[in-house]
């Protein structure tokens, strides 16, 4: 039990692309022929996972959903991560300099049920690192690809 959380990468498909039905094709016959007879929609990929990283679900929920702490699916632009992966590394760079208010100030921690440890620790700093590599692999992805940000406890 705990505070999980995800950053899924979606490719949708349109019927009207010969590029994307060459492709559908491509995946229903080599590795899903079972699937033939449906259509497929698009794909999905699990690009990032935190486990009890309250911090970093807090920033979700206060600029990609509204403040809605609800365990929804929010689609969270590219321009977004960028400015969560600053935070992050302005965070990272004020531990450094053991100004943890300035930490605290970018990046609160949050409590919630099972949500983890509220502490400005190793854990927290591991949170950030973590959050900047996935970030950094989903700014790489193609632009047709988008993003959504999910979490549950």
């Amino acid at each position: 039990m705990g505070l999980d959380m995800f950053l899924i990468a979606k490719r949708y498909f349109w019927s009207n692309a010969n590029d994307d039905e060459k492709l559908k094709e491509l995946i229903i016959k080599g590795i899903f022929p079972e699937m033939k007879k449906f259509n497929l929609n698009y794909l999905s990929f699990e690009v990032g996972y935190w486990r009890k990283a309250n911090q970093i679900h807090k920033w979700f929920v206060d600029n990609v959903q509204d403040g809605n702490d609800d365990c929804g699916s929010y689609d969270v632009s590219k321009e977004k991560l960028r400015q969560l992966r600053n935070m992050c590394e302005e965070a990272l760079k004020a531990i450094k300099r053991k100004d943890i208010e300035k930490a605290e100030e970018l990046l609160p921690t949050q409590d919630g049920f099972f949500f983890g440890s509220k502490e400005y620790d190793q854990y927290y700093i591991e949170d950030l690192k973590q959050t900047i590599k996935i970030i950094d692999a989903c700014l790489k992805l193609p632009d047709d690809w988008d993003l959504e940000y999910s979490s549950s406890w």
